[in-house]
């Protein structure tokens, strides 16, 4: 695998970040090396450092493709904070200059809306469509049609889980003090518990009010992070679920905030994500 050459940009979205690479025009690093070449760039001592790597792809359903790989080198269904970089980064650098786009993920259809400042991109909501709380859809190992706040044994502790789906898997564990949860021991034990075949993201939140709350993320191979887009939008709609928010919430989380607004749509619930993104830098391979 030869990456020299390779040119990116490195972005973030309240604090999780990634390198972005623009294959819209042809692919740039071969399918066979994406997985090895996503684990070196994610690397932060000998690579680039990231949450995760993003491919802008062409469509033939949507404005622009998108793919997103893990630091562990496996690809992930969709990134929160990451579709909004996205944005971002084919708006800025021209790739695709409208305020509004439809982006095809592996977990469907998203629309981004764009409010600039100064003919710069400042703010990003998208429709991150609709959720499922539906056990044998997230997948979840469990003779309960919805697995709501019910009790899961982690190693030496209950925690009562929700776990929900929006198009990849999240467990919601509501407790009184995030300050008090040892995240390094009980993520990556709930993210490799048996009752998720695929594993799952987890995340951990306490509420302050009815619109308002904070949160702690392990995420699916890639461990703690600083933002989950998609782990706060389960967050929102969980919580709005059961009766803990209302349709309306902001949530803090460890590298910023994020507004949701929770929806109705044939009788699954889903939600609009507002939130920034930055460009850090553009960069190259040597």
């Amino acid at each position: 695998m030869d990456l020299k050459g390779l040119k990116f940009s490195k972005m973030h979205g309240i604090g999780n970040d990634f390198p972005i690479i623009d294959e819209s025009a042809g692919e740039v690093i071969p399918e066979a090396d994406k997985a090895e070449a996503c684990r070196f760039l994610c690397h932060r001592h000998f690579g680039v450092g990231g949450d995760g790597v993003l491919f802008v792809t062409p469509s033939d359903v949507a404005d622009i493709g998108y793919r997103m790989f893990n630091p562990d080198g496996s690809e992930a269904e969709m990134c929160g904070n990451g579709i909004r970089c996205f944005g971002d980064f084919v708006y800025r650098k021209g790739i695709l200059k409208q305020k509004k786009m439809t982006v095809e993920t592996k977990s469907g259809i998203k629309t981004i809306e764009i409010t600039l400042e100064n003919d710069e991109p400042a703010l990003f909501k998208v429709d991150m469509g609709t959720s499922t709380f539906k056990t044998p859809e997230i997948p979840m190992a469990s003779d309960m049609e919805e697995f709501l706040d019910s009790p899961l044994e982690v190693l030496d502790t209950t925690f009562n889980t929700t776990a929900i789906s929006v198009g990849n898997p999240h467990a919601i564990i509501f407790v009184d003090n995030i300050d008090e949860i040892d995240i390094d021991k009980y993520g990556p034990a709930i993210e490799t518990h048996e009752a998720f075949p695929e594993k799952i993201n987890v995340h951990f939140v306490e509420v302050i009010s009815k619109n308002e709350g904070k949160m702690l993320t392990w995420e699916r191979g890639a461990g703690v992070t600083l933002a989950c887009g998609t782990g706060a939008t389960s967050t929102a709609i969980s919580g709005f679920k059961l009766g803990l928010f209302d349709s309306e919430v902001l949530l803090h989380l460890p590298g910023g905030d994020l507004k949701f607004n929770v929806y109705e749509k044939e009788g699954e619930l889903g939600a609009f994500m507002e939130g920034p993104a930055q460009l850090v830098f553009d960069g190259e391979i040597q």
